[in-house]
């Protein structure tokens, strides 16, 4: 009886997203290349689930159109393909901007003084609450290698799975807390120096900002720069590698969108 409602479900959720529809989803999203026949069927279930369990909230006027929802999930689901929709549990609603939207935020200080913030934002996630999403950006990120608005938010989802945002989801049994910690922050601190002096860098600025940041962002180039994230912060790819249960770069070089380079193996370099 379990299995056969288990299999209704799936057959009912499969309808969200039809095979033209699902076509032209892939079609549109590079960071999907190299996926096996099997691992984009596995993605498409995936997404359907995804859209059958939380809601799309339009605002701020947008109209939903056909093609947003898989377009969003397959981009939010990409990063638990081998993971399991669970790991999006305890959140329910993803809201939708035509585009970047002002985010207001409160904050009492050291001294117990409350400041109102208001901020423009493209992506926002919030702990036990929704994802906010601007679709502009969404669009904009799709030919822009490195950046990915809707994986960002979804690393933050992940982040928050340990209570803390504090750039450590919660690790598998087979990954040891002292590597990732050991990796991030070495990497964190080094990309922090390069910002403070002025210099060029691999990973959006943006990263320096938090722990919690440093990790959306290279999440952002794992998924759609993995050569760039190998080379620069090669310990930092293994780690999410290992996370993720996946090897974007291996993809990319197998269908000839990298040439051949592993990971370097070995420790991180020393920094400076």
């Amino acid at each position: 009886m379990f299995d056969f409602l288990r299999y209704w479900h799936r057959r009912r959720a499969a309808a969200h997203i039809g095979a033209a529809e699902w076509r032209a989803t892939v079609a549109n999203l590079p960071l999907l290349d190299g996926l096996s026949t099997a691992e984009l069927e596995q993605l498409r279930e995936l997404a359907c689930r995804f859209l059958d369990e939380k809601n799309l909230e339009p605002a701020g006027g947008l109209e939903l159109a056909p093609e947003m929802g898989p377009l969003i999930a397959a981009q939010a689901c990409l990063p638990i393909l081998h993971l399991g929709l669970d790991y999006y549990r305890g959140w329910y609603s993803l809201i939708l901007y035509p585009e970047g939207f002002l985010a207001h935020h409160e904050y009492t200080d050291a001294d117990g003084l409350v400041h109102k913030v208001h901020r423009p934002l493209i992506g926002e996630a919030w702990e036990n609450g929704p994802v906010i999403l601007s679709w502009a950006d969404i669009l904009d990120t799709l030919d822009e290698p490195g950046l990915n608005v809707v994986i960002h938010e979804m690393a933050h989802k992940l982040d928050m799975l340990n209570g803390a945002v504090n750039g450590m989801p919660p690790l598998h049994r087979d990954m040891r807390v002292d590597r990732w910690s050991r990796s991030f922050n070495r990497a964190y601190r080094h990309l922090c120096r390069q910002v403070d002096s002025g210099q060029a860098t691999a990973l959006d600025p943006y990263a320096a900002e938090s722990p919690a940041e440093f990790l959306a962002v290279a999440s952002e180039l794992f998924f759609t720069m993995p050569g760039t994230l190998a080379t620069t912060y090669p310990a930092v790819y293994r780690q999410l590698a290992a996370f993720y249960r996946q090897d974007p770069l291996a993809r990319f070089m197998a269908c000839g969108r990298l040439p051949a380079a592993p990971v370097p193996a070995g420790p991180e370099p020393e920094y400076d």
